[in-house]
């Protein structure tokens, strides 16, 4: 039975990533695009050649992060959707210390990065503390959040950090997670080691909820928290310690942006969107270790494959944003999914 089960775990998102590209296809046909010629361009934009792979990867580095702050806080019953504010606030946080820190190379880029996981984790927290103080829903504190930490980073960058451009100062040498080994390999690509960290992070996730009591009493906490208080684990503690661990993942989402992509972060007049497209990463990766990754790989390659889409085949690229939202759809409707996979496995008509 749990094998079944583990079966359509796996095959649930797999489906609603045909589905998704299916209907997308049809929707293309409808206005006029050849789908076919469309999704050859996609792939090829997504793993064509050595530059768009680095790409793709470069891409997936924040997504991991963000989609690792999401299933974090599922699995233990929260609903983090100020996944994109701590990513801001780590972001600056890790451009501040790569700014103004001197320190040789195997000192800084972990100083920056930790001090991205705890800004994060400290803006995850106050969600958390509210939620386990006051019973105030994190759906709603979470989204506040957001606004806040969008004005408040752009206000402290404007009143402390302004370069000329609207933004920082780049972070220092000894402070960056650019590779021009990496860049080289992939023909001048912004790749950079941030992929590693992403994996690490991976890593940690699962062995932290899977493997140590306080993953076991978080988890517990998720499933049922009167069953947790009788058994006497501290339910309020954990909350809180949920939504701090998910922030970090959060933070250093941001860190992957201000030490590795841009190098320096600039005045934002709106979201990045890397939070948010989290909450997806999330859902296709049933909010599993290693389902994360692979709905990053997927994503970040759609995101980077849309641009050759539209080069190639002559396709907007905010049709890939439509199959994206049919993914998600699907994944979120599993109960249709389900459905239509034992129609087609019975033989019968859908």
């Amino acid at each position: 039975m749990q094998n079944k089960n583990n079966k359509v775990k796996l095959l649930v998102p797999l489906f609603s990533v045909f589905l998704g590209l299916l209907i997308g296809g049809i929707i293309m046909l409808l206005s006029g695009y050849k789908p076919i010629e469309a999704y050859v361009a996609l792939f090829q934009g997504m793993v064509g050649d050595p530059y768009f792979i680095g790409e793709t990867i470069r891409q997936m580095s924040p997504l991991i992060l963000s989609g690792l702050a999401v299933a974090f806080a599922f699995r233990t019953g929260l609903f983090n959707i100020g996944v994109e504010g701590q990513l801001l606030v780590g972001w600056l946080a890790a451009v501040y210390v790569g700014v103004t820190v001197d320190a040789p190379t195997i000192v800084h880029v972990p100083l920056a990065i930790l001090a991205a996981a705890v800004a994060g984790a400290l803006w995850g927290a106050v969600p958390g503390i509210l939620k386990a103080r006051f019973k105030v829903h994190e759906v709603i504190t979470t989204i506040m959040m957001n606004y806040i930490a969008l004005y408040s980073t752009n206000e402290i960058i404007r009143n402390f950090l302004l370069a000329p451009g609207e933004r920082t100062e780049n972070v220092k040498e000894s402070a960056s997670l650019a590779s021009p080994f990496l860049q080289s390999i992939t023909e001048y690509s912004t790749l950079h080691y941030g992929i590693i960290v992403a994996l690490i992070a991976a890593v940690i996730m699962w062995f932290l909820l899977w493997r140590t009591t306080m993953g076991y009493e978080l988890r517990a906490v998720g499933f049922n928290q009167h069953a947790s208080q009788y058994a006497g684990i501290n339910v309020s503690k954990n909350i809180v310690l949920s939504m701090a661990i998910s922030g970090a993942f959060a933070g250093i989402a941001g860190s992957m942006e201000g030490l590795g992509t841009y190098q320096y972060m600039t005045i934002n007049a709106a979201f990045t969107g890397v939070g948010f497209d989290g909450i997806a990463v999330a859902l296709l990766g049933a909010n599993s270790a290693i389902g994360v990754v692979l709905g990053a790989a997927l994503f970040g390659g759609l995101k980077i494959g849309a641009l050759n889409m539209q080069s190639i085949a002559g396709v907007p690229t905010e049709l890939v944003g439509v199959v994206i939202a049919l993914i998600i759809f699907f994944v979120a409707c599993s109960y249709i999914v389900h459905w239509l996979m034992n129609r087609v496995s019975k033989g019968g008509k859908i």
